[in-house]
C-alpha cells in the first residue's frame, strides 16, 4: 500500500543512499521496502544507472477487445487531464508501450529523449524503477518519483502505474502508467490511474458476457435451422429441472459431467470423451465450434446420456459464474433422435458451417456415432452442457489442478516434523503435477535446527531432496554442497526474497554461468523453464527451492509464479516448524544426556550394565544411576520424571543431584525416598525456582524412584520404591522372582512413610531394574509387560550385557513411544579373606591391642608400608568411640579398591571436626585422620553409627 502523504527529499536523503546502495552498504531505514526491492532486482540484472540500452519493437498492438475496454476509459481520462502536465501511457503485458497519450509539449520531448515512448520496452529489466515495469513485476500498482527511479535519466519525473488484468482469468493483460515531471507529481496519481485500470477490466467483463450471450442465440439457431429441432414447449426454459434421466442424476454424476466438459472444451485437439455415471448409465461428450451472427466464435459440448428414459436439464454452472471464467449457466435440451447404426469403418469428421455464418473449415460440427453398441430402441436425450472460449476453458482446468495441488500439498507437507522429509515432501508433490524436477536446497544451519543467518551469493547450501519424472539431467544430488553465483536466479531470489521466473533457460545466461559445462547438458537433456522461490517463514529465509520443466509442453509463465509461491509458502511453514522443533529437541536432548551419568563409576560390589533410549517424540525424565557408598556397599537408582520436553529434563536433573547429595549423606532407603519426597513437594509448590522473580515451575511435578542399597559383605541389599515397577531378581541359576515390594505413593504427595525390605542375594544373582517404558504402552497392560519380561530374563549364565541386549530385542523391538532406562547388575561379594573384624570391650587398654591386630592383618595383605597410617587413624577412632560413646566397639578392615578402617558404636552421636588452637591439650585426633585418609564420614545405623575412612591403596 502506497501512502499518500509521503514527499521526498531528491536532493538530500535519497540521492546519498542511492550511491550508498551502488555500493553495497545496508539503507534499508532510507527507502521504502518496494523500491529498494525494486533496485536491488536492478541490480541483480546487471543495470548500470548512467547506460540504458533500450529495444525498439515496431508494430506493437494489444487485443482488440482490450481496445475496445480501454478506449473510451483512455479518452475519458486524458480529457480530465487535458490541463495537467501528463501522460497515459497504455503497455502490453511484457511493459513494451503502445500508446501515449496527453501531455504538453515540452513533457513530451522530454519523455522522447529517454525513450519512454510507443515501441520502446519500459520493462523493470531494461529501464530500471518505474511505473511500468516495476507495477509488472509487483503485479500491483506503485508511485515512483524522483530518486527512487534506479536509472539517471528517469529522475526529472514521477509516475504511477498499475497491472490491468483480465477480470476471468487474472491475468495481465496491460500495464496502465501516468507520467509527469517531478515537480509535478502527487501520490493521487496513484488513486487516479487504479480507477481507470477498474473501469477497463470492467468493461472487459461486460464484452465477455456479451460475447457469451451471442455464441448461446448462435447455437440455439444453428440447433432450428440446421437439423429442424423443435422449439421447447411454451413454459418451459432452459435450466429448469424436468424429467427424465438428467434428473435423477446425483450431484456426484453432475460434478463429473462438469468436470469433463471444461477438461474437453480445454483441449484444443480433443472432440469426443465417454463418461461412466452410477447406475449403469454413460454419457457420451460431443465438443464443437459455433460461431455468431457478430463473428464471435467458441465452442460447446453436448452430452449424450444413454441408459434414462429423459434428460431433464442438469443445472451446470460454467466458468462464466462464481465457479470460474468464461462460460454460460445454462442447459439447453436437443432433439430425441434415434441412434444412427454403428458403421463398419472407422468414424470420421464431416466439416459443415452454421447458418447465419460463412462456410469455413474452422467452424466443424462433428458427425460421430456412438462407440458403443446400442440395444433395441436405446433410450437417449442429449443437452448442452457448457459453452464458451477454449482458452478461458483451459485457464478453469488449469485454477481447478492448481487449487486440486494446493489442497494436496496441505495435507502431504509437513506430516513429520523432520526438516528433511518436510522438504521431501515438498518435491514429492511438485512432481510432476507442476514440475519435471524439483530441488530443495537448505543451509547446514536449517538442518540442525539453529538460526540460518543471512543467505545470499556464495552462501553455502546443502541440496536435502530431489524430485524427478526421470534420472536426473546432471542436476546437484542430495547431500550435495551447492553455491550459487551472483547471477543464477536462486542467488537472485534469496537476496530479493521474491520468486524468479526464468522462461527460457537456454536464454539465462545468469543460470548458465552457476556450471557451463553441467548446465549446458542439463539444457540438452531438455529442460526448458524455471522458476526458483525463497523458503521464507516468520520474516526468516530459510532457504530455496527450484522448479524446472522439460516435459510440459508448455513453459513456466507469469501465471505460474503465484502457485510456486504458494507451494514454497505452505512448505516453508512447516520446514520451519520441523527446525525449531529440531532445535528444541536437540536441547533438550543435550540436557537431558549432560544429566545423566557418564561411564560406570568404579566399584566392586556389583558388575553393571545400561541402556537408555529416548523417546520418538520429545525427551523425558527417565534416569539411572550408580553410586559408589561407603563400606564397599553401592546404590542402584532408577527413576522417571512424568512428562517429556524441557521440564521433565530439567526436573530429572535436579532429583539425580538430590539423590547424589542424599548418598553422600550416608542416609537409608527409606530416609532418602522422604527426603526426596519432600523436594519434590517443594518444586511442585515452586519453592526455591525463580522465588527473585516471582516465577514458579511450569506443570505439575511428579516422578516415581526405586533405590537399592547393597552390601558386598553381608551380600544383603535394601530396597524401597515410590510408585515404581517393581525390581526383579535373576538367580546364578535363571530363575526369576519380582520383588515382594510394598509400592509407596509418587514423589511428590508426602505424608505416607516409605517401606523398606531387606534380600540376602547369592554371588551372581541380577538385579533389574527398569522404568515403565519398557513394560507398558497403549498396546499392552503392565502385567502381560511383566510376564514378557520375566520369561526373557529365564536364563542362567548371562553378562549383564547379555542381559540388556536380549531384553531390549524381545520388548522394544522398535524405537519406543516412551523413554526407557534400564539398569542391571550382578552381584560379586566380598569374602572372608579380604575383611578382617575385631569386636572390643570399652577398656582404654584395648587401643594397644588394636594396633597390633591392624599391624598384624596389613602384613598378612602385604600392606606393611600403609601399617603407621592405619594404626594411628584405628588407634583415634577406637579411642573417642570408648571415650565419648556407649555399647560394644567394632573394628574392621576392608580391603577393596582401597583399604577401608570403620570403627562401629551404640551412639547415635556424629564426632566433629573442629582446629584445635595451639595452647589446647586435645582437639587433633579427627583432625589427623582426615589430613592422613582420602576421605571419610560417618553413616548411622539402626544399632548407631560408623566412622569409616578411607586409604588408597599402594
Amino acid at each position: 500500500m502506497i501512502p499518500l502523504s509521503v514527499t521526498w527529499d531528491d536532493i538530500g536523503g535519497l540521492v546519498d543512499a542511492h550511491e550508498r546502495f551502488l555500493t553495497g552498504a545496508r539503507v534499508d531505514a532510507d527507502v521504502r521496502g518496494a523500491v529498494l526491492d525494486s533496485w536491488k532486482r536492478c541490480r541483480s540484472v546487471g543495470l548500470e544507472p548512467d547506460r540504458l540500452l533500450v529495444p525498439y519493437a515496431p508494430g506493437l498492438a494489444l487485443d482488440d477487445t482490450l481496445l475496445r475496454a480501454a478506449e473510451p476509459v483512455l479518452q475519458r481520462l486524458t480529457g480530465s487531464l487535458s490541463e495537467v502536465g501528463m501522460t497515459i501511457a497504455l503497455c502490453d503485458g511484457q511493459g513494451r508501450m503502445v500508446q501515449r497519450l496527453g501531455g504538453d509539449r515540452l513533457l513530451r520531448g522530454r519523455l522522447d529523449d529517454v525513450r519512454f515512448a510507443p515501441g520502446f520496452d519500459a520493462s523493470e529489466k531494461v529501464v530500471g524503477t518505474n511505473g511500468v515495469g516495476t507495477a509488472l513485476a509487483e503485479r500491483g500498482p506503485v508511485y515512483v518519483v524522483g530518486r527512487e527511479h534506479f536509472a539517471d535519466c528517469l529522475q526529472p519525473f514521477a509516475c504511477a502505474g498499475t497491472p490491468v488484468r483480465n477480470p476471468l482469468s487474472g491475468h495481465i493483460e496491460a500495464v496502465l502508467d501516468l507520467t509527469c515531471l517531478r515537480d509535478d507529481g502527487d501520490p493521487l496519481m496513484l488513486r487516479l490511474v487504479r480507477e481507470a485500470a477498474r473501469d477497463i477490466e470492467a468493461r472487459l467483463l461486460e464484452q465477455a458476457t456479451q460475447r457469451e450471450q451471442a455464441l448461446l442465440a448462435a447455437y440455439r439457431r444453428a440447433g432450428r435451422d440446421a437439423d429442424g429441432w423443435p422449439p421447447q414447449p411454451a413454459g418451459t426454459r432452459p435450466g429448469r429441472y424436468g424429467e427424465g434421466a438428467g434428473a435423477r442424476l446425483g450431484r456426484i454424476d453432475l460434478a463429473v459431467l462438469r468436470e469433463k466438459a471444461e477438461a474437453l472444451i480445454a483441449a484444443p485437439h480433443r472432440t469426443l470423451d465417454e463418461v461412466m455415471l452410477s447406475g449403469g448409465r454413460s454419457a457420451m461428450l460431443l465438443r464443437r465450434q459455433v460461431r455468431g451472427a457478430a463473428g464471435e466464435t467458441g465452442v460447446v459440448v453436448e452430452a449424450r446420456i444413454l441408459g434414462g428414459a429423459g434428460m431433464g436439464p442438469i443445472g451446470l454452472a460454467g466458468p462464466g459464474t462464481a465457479d470460474g471464467p468464461a462460460t454460460v449457466n445454462e442447459v439447453v435440451p436437443l432433439p430425441r433422435t434415434t441412434p444412427p447404426p454403428l458403421p463398419k469403418k472407422k468414424k470420421r469428421a464431416a466439416t459443415t458451417a452454421l447458418p447465419g455464418s460463412p462456410m469455413s473449415p474452422t467452424v466443424p460440427t462433428l458427425l460421430l456415432p456412438s462407440p458403443q453398441p446400442f440395444a433395441a430402441e436405446p433410450v437417449t436425450d442429449d443437452r448442452l452442457l457448457l459453452l464458451g472460449d477454449p482458452g478461458v476453458g483451459r485457464l478453469a482446468v488449469l485454477a481447478r489442478g492448481r487449487l486440486e495441488l494446493l489442497h494436496e500439498a496441505g495435507i502431504r507437507i509437513g506430516t513429520t516434523l523432520d526438516v528433511a522429509r518436510t522438504a521431501e515432501e515438498l518435491a514429492e508433490v511438485a512432481v510432476p503435477r507442476f514440475a519435471d524436477f524439483a530441488s530443495v536446497d537448505l543451509p547446514d544451519p536449517v538442518l540442525h535446527g539453529e538460526e540460518p543467518g543471512p543467505l545470499g551469493a556464495d552462501t553455502p547450501l546443502r541440496r536435502v531432496a530431489v524430485g524427478s519424472v526421470r534420472e536426473e539431467p546432471d542436476l546437484y544430488g542430495v547431500g550435495d554442497q551447492v553455491r550459487y553465483v551472483p547471477s543464477t536466479p536462486q542467488s537472485r531470489s534469496l537476496e530479493t526474497g521474491r520468486a524468479v521466473l526464468e522462461p527460457v533457460l537456454a536464454e539465462a545466461g545468469g543460470w548458465l554461468a552457476q556450471d557451463p559445462a553441467r548446465l549446458a547438458r542439463v539444457l540438452t537433456a531438455g529442460i526448458h523453464s524455471l522458476i526458483t522461490v525463497p523458503l521464507r517463514a516468520r520474516g526468516t529465509t530459510l532457504g530455496v527451492v527450484s522448479f524446472y520443466r522439460s516435459g510440459h509442453p508448455a513453459p513456466f509463465e507469469e501465471d505460474d509464479l503465484s502457485l510456486a509461491q504458494e507451494l514454497a509458502g505452505r512448505a516453508a511453514i512447516c520446514i520451519d516448524n520441523a527446525r525449531r522443533y529440531t532445535r528444541e529437541h536437540n536441547t533438550a536432548l543435550a540436557l537431558q544426556r549432560s544429566l545423566l551419568p557418564k561411564g560406570r563409576p568404579e566399584q566392586s560390589a556389583v558388575e553393571v550394565a545400561y541402556r537408555y533410549l529416548p523417546a520418538q517424540a520429545g525427551v523425558g525424565g527417565d534416569w539411572f544411576d550408580v553410586i559408589p557408598l561407603s563400606g564397599a556397599r553401592v546404590a542402584l537408582v532408577v527413576g522417571d520424571v512424568v512428562g517429556h520436553g524441557l521440564h521433565a529434563a530439567a526436573t530429572m536433573g535436579r532429583l539425580r543431584t538430590a539423590v547424589h547429595n542424599f548418598c553422600s549423606l550416608d542416609l537409608a532407603p527409606d530416609d532418602l525416598l522422604a527426603h526426596l519426597d519432600d523436594l519434590v513437594g517443594r518444586l511442585d509448590r515452586g519453592e526455591g525456582w525463580a522465588v527473585d522473580s516471582g516465577q514458579a515451575d511450569s506443570g505439575i511435578v511428579g516422578a516415581t524412584c526405586l533405590y537399592a542399597v547393597y552390601d558386598p559383605v553381608s551380600r544383603r541389599c535394601a530396597l524401597t520404591r515410590a510408585g515404581h515397577p517393581l525390581p526383579a531378581v535373576v538367580g546364578p541359576d535363571g530363575t526369576v522372582e519380582f520383588v515382594d515390594l510394598p509400592s509407596g505413593q509418587p514423589l511428590g504427595l508426602g505424608g505416607m512413610p516409605f517401606e523398606t525390605v531387606e534380600l540376602e542375594l547369592a554371588e551372581g544373582s541380577q538385579l533389574v531394574l527398569y522404568t515403565d517404558g519398557l513394560i507398558e504402552d497403549r498396546h499392552q497392560d503392565i502385567d502381560a509387560g511383566l510376564e514378557r519380561l520375566r520369561t526373557v530374563l529365564a536364563g542362567a549364565d548371562r553378562s549383564p550385557e547379555e542381559t540388556c541386549e536380549a531384553v531390549l530385542d524381545a520388548l522394544l523391538p522398535a524405537r519406543p513411544s516412551d523413554d526407557v532406562a534400564l539398569l542391571v547388575a550382578r552381584t560379586r561379594a566380598l569374602g572372608p579373606e579380604r575383611v578382617a573384624q575385631w569386636e572390643l570391650p570399652s577398656d582404654p587398654a584395648v587401643v594397644s591391642r588394636s594396633r597390633a591386630a591392624v599391624t598384624e592383618q596389613l602384613a598378612a595383605w602385604g600392606l606393611e608400608e600403609l601399617s603407621f597410617t592405619v594404626e594411628l587413624v584405628a588407634s583415634e577412632l577406637v579411642t573417642n568411640a570408648i571415650r565419648h560413646a556407649t555399647g560394644p566397639v567394632q573394628l574392621r578392615l576392608l580391603r577393596d579398591r582401597a583399604l577401608i578402617c570403620e570403627v562401629s558404636d551404640g551412639s547415635g552421636t556424629s564426632p566433629r571436626l573442629r582446629r584445635a588452637r595451639t595452647e589446647d591439650e586435645g582437639g587433633r585426633g579427627l583432625f589427623l585422620v582426615a589430613q592422613l585418609t582420602e576421605r571419610w564420614g560417618t553413616r548411622y545405623t539402626p544399632e548407631g553409627k560408623v566412622i569409616w575412612t578411607e586409604l588408597p591403596l599402594p
